[in-house]
């Protein structure tokens, strides 16, 4: 079986999708004006943009990596996850504290998930 990239970058590609698996790279805010519910929200945005690119959506997330600037930013992440996933199929998540690699992103989402 082949590996599909797509979005490739010198640095990285945005999406891989192997044996249907689809492994997306951190998806971070383009707009750093926003507060922490408003960059949560335009990332999830991308993941959506992105899994229905490789054939998929939000039902079929496997696992979901969410790292914070700011471990205190939780509830308003929470705030805008929690009006974003689907009833029924939230999927297995981690959320940490971490030095983002912009100190304007408040947030950056990994996401795994099976294609359709």
């Amino acid at each position: 079986m082949s590996i599909q990239r797509f979005h490739v970058g010198q640095r990285l590609s945005e999406m891989a999708i192997f044996n249907k698996t689809i492994y997306l790279a951190g998806q971070i805010p383009d707009d750093f004006t926003q507060d922490i519910v408003g960059q949560t929200k335009e990332v999830l945005g991308h993941v959506d943009r992105l899994l229905a690119e490789a054939s998929s959506d939000k039902l079929h997330i496997l696992m979901c990596q969410i790292f914070l600037s700011d471990i205190h930013l939780i509830s308003g992440m929470n705030q805008a996850w929690d009006a974003w996933v689907a009833d029924g199929h939230a999927p297995p998540r981690a959320t940490v504290q971490a030095a983002l690699a912009n100190s304007a992103w408040l947030i950056e989402i990994v996401v795994t998930a099976a294609q359709k």
